[in-house]
């Protein structure tokens, strides 16, 4: 049984995960330029986690641009029809539905057994597939991924389920819209890393891939 910690873990994400961020590269000796200048009380540097170096305190040094909040709301949009027709033929199935329609009248009514199949649904969607690459399908299609904020390796399960508990849960059971516009929207005014509310609870971040 393997002693290595999982990626997004806080510690050494794997040698084969091809996001992680790279530790800059050591110079040749004898160059006037490999010597650190001194320092006169600027801001901290993190260390390198992976030896040779030292990184900046910024995480995002090393890392692709961040993506824009617009294109992660497409995204989104994207992945809620795609799931949502899911919700709906798995639900319309079970003869689980969202009206109850007589002669007289349409009654509105959310039975507990839709809300627990959709936030499962969609919990266990962004969860396997952004464990797998850091994208779901809306992500892959409009070029992004998420990353883990200090090192930049794709989350780990743990990671990614926080993740998508914190986004999704209130989505279906109880405010779907207000919640979605907030903790998506979130990313709109946050600085300097764009997070969404779901970002900051699992410390990712949403960068470019292309």
């Amino acid at each position: 049984m393997s002693s290595e910690p999982p990626p997004g873990s806080g510690q050494q994400p794997p040698e084969d995960d091809p996001f992680r961020k790279q530790p800059p590269p050591a110079g040749g000796s004898g160059s006037p330029y490999n010597t650190p200048p001194p320092s006169y009380g600027g801001p901290p540097t993190g260390g390198d986690p992976y030896g040779g170096g030292s990184y900046p305190s910024d995480p995002l040094a090393g890392m692709p641009p961040l993506a824009s909040s617009g294109r992660r709301t497409l995204a989104r949009i994207i992945d809620l029809i795609l799931v949502g027709i899911v919700v709906w033929l798995i639900t319309w199935g079970f003869g689980v539905s969202e009206y109850d329609v007589d002669s007289d009248k349409v009654q509105y009514g959310k039975p507990l057994a839709q809300s627990l199949v959709a936030a499962l649904i969609y919990i266990a969607y962004d969860t396997v597939m952004t464990a797998r690459s850091g994208q779901t399908l809306g992500k892959k299609w409009l070029g992004m991924r998420v990353a883990n904020l200090d090192n930049g390796s794709t989350p780990s399960v743990q990671t990614n389920l926080v993740r998508a508990a914190v986004l999704w849960i209130p989505f279906a059971f109880c405010c779907a819209c207000i919640w979605t516009a907030i903790s998506g929207g979130w990313s709109y005014f946050d600085k300097p890393y764009k997070q969404g509310l779901h970002d900051k609870a699992a410390k990712t971040v949403v960068v470019s891939t292309g």
